[in-house]
């Protein structure tokens, strides 16, 4: 067996402290990029940690006032003494080489924090009490955050967010519209939400029939085909229907021929045509399709960073939340609360919308005014805690089949909104046709 040589560069380490020592404003840069726990050798961590003090502090960073704090904090012989910091400023490392020496010391660090998880994950997977399940998440989300560790960091300070903020409110002033994240296809819906942003969950709920399932394809197909130039990445995750009826959807969407007829294959020739037609734009979208019965959050967490990983995710469907399958929790209302919550995770660490379908509870049916509202939510009020959005979709001439003024119509009502307004009960207005399983803007 080979020697188990433990990932380090002391003599980069050296060559920072010695350039940092000679050259203080060689700090401004390591600061919140190299932190104590990156430093292998021991003296070389309370050195960085002293320099780092009196930087902050606003005192003179030089050899004196470095052996002067590490005296009176009782550790210059922790240090190495004055010889080796001496040492450090004589060695006559280049200052124009540091962002080497940086480099090297994350590499090394991530390398070894690396290791060390590795280490922890095998001795939990010998654990008989480990489910396997919790196993592999917690291994997955691991490994997931460490490997963002380089790009994110633990803290940013407020002046380099302040930058990000003035630049994307300058890209934006050159556009024509207030849109901030994911246009949604349905222009109103955009004035109200600024369109679906990075970290939001959003609940899209309604009593079975109203066509939630139609409206989130909808959005899908619209998300996908309007954003990012026509390359934005969605991923529908469904717990009810077969993707093969949710593509027929799609098509009967887009192509305006009945899905009756599509599922018959009773066609006319130029129907033929249309569903091609269709059928070429569909296939330019970036659309994944999981229609696995049996979904935890678990693995629909685990599939979405793959996605993240190799397409750049942008966009989740989940339909419908009450069917995602719990790996624990004592009742309905609890393993509800858990599930939402954990969404809404999911949607912050990977930094995408992510749209969740909900059933309404029978309470509705009850009322003679039959529009929803967020105690309607079935099973778990922390839904509506949990969630940034949430709309409901309501249409009269379900409710009023012969007697409607209303029919082909369908409102979407939104009740809660962080990111902007909410609407009235009247809601959006908007255009439903079953038969093409197609949702469209009602034009006044």
């Amino acid at each position: 067996m080979q020697n188990i040589v433990i990932p380090a560069n002391t003599e980069a380490e050296k060559g920072l402290l010695g350039s940092a020592i000679l050259d203080a404003n060689i700090l401004a840069k390591v600061e919140g990029r190299l932190y104590e726990r990156d430093f292998y050798e021991p003296r070389n961590k309370i050195i960085f940690s002293s320099l780092i003090s009196l930087y902050r502090e606003g005192k003179n960073v030089d050899i004196t006032s470095l052996i002067s704090d590490l005296e009176v904090k009782g550790n210059l012989n922790k240090a190495g003494g004055f010889e080796y910091i001496s040492s450090l400023a004589d060695l006559g490392y280049s200052t124009s080489n540091v962002d080497t020496y940086i480099s090297f010391i994350e590499d090394a660090s991530l390398r070894r924090d690396t290791l060390k998880l590795l280490q922890t994950l095998i001795e939990k997977g010998y654990q008989p009490s480990n489910k396997t399940q919790d196993f592999l998440e917690d291994m997955e989300k691991s490994v997931f955050e460490i490997s963002k560790r380089r790009k994110i960091g633990s803290f940013t300070n407020i002046k380099d967010i302040t930058i990000k903020v003035l630049e994307a409110a300058e890209a934006r002033s050159k556009q024509r519209d207030n849109i901030v994240g994911l246009k949604t296809g349905f222009s109103v819906l955009d004035k109200y939400t600024l369109g679906f942003q990075p970290g939001q969950l959003i609940i899209l709920a309604a009593r079975p029939a109203m066509g939630k399932s139609a409206m989130a394809l909808n959005l899908a197909c619209n998300i996908a085909s309007k954003n990012k130039e026509g390359r934005a990445t969605c991923a529908i995750f469904s717990l009810e229907m077969p993707q093969e009826q949710l593509v027929e959807r799609m098509i009967a969407s887009d192509s305006k021929i009945e899905l009756k007829n599509i599922k018959t294959g009773r066609l006319k020739e130029a129907e033929w045509i249309r569903i091609q037609t269709a059928c070429t734009r569909l296939n330019n979208l970036n659309i994944y399709f999981s229609d696995e019965s049996d979904l935890t959050v678990s693995k629909i967490k685990s599939v979405s960073r793959q996605l993240k990983e190799i397409s750049d995710l942008d966009f989740v469907v989940i339909d419908y939340l009450q069917l995602i399958k719990s790996d624990g929790g004592r009742s309905t209302n609890e393993e509800v609360s858990r599930i939402s919550r954990a969404l809404k995770l999911m949607a912050q660490e990977l930094s995408i919308p992510v749209l969740a379908l909900s059933q309404l509870s029978r309470a509705v049916e009850k009322r003679d005014d039959k529009h929803p509202l967020m105690a309607d939510l079935r099973d778990s009020g922390s839904i509506e805690q949990d969630a940034d959005i949430i709309m409901f979709l309501y249409r009269d001439d379900y409710y009023n089949k012969s007697n409607s003024t209303r029919k082909g119509e369908a409102d979407l009502i939104i009740s809660k909104n962080r990111s902007g307004q909410t609407t009235d009960e009247k809601g959006i207005a908007l255009l439903f046709n079953g038969e093409y399983s197609n949702f469209s803007e009602k034009i006044d």
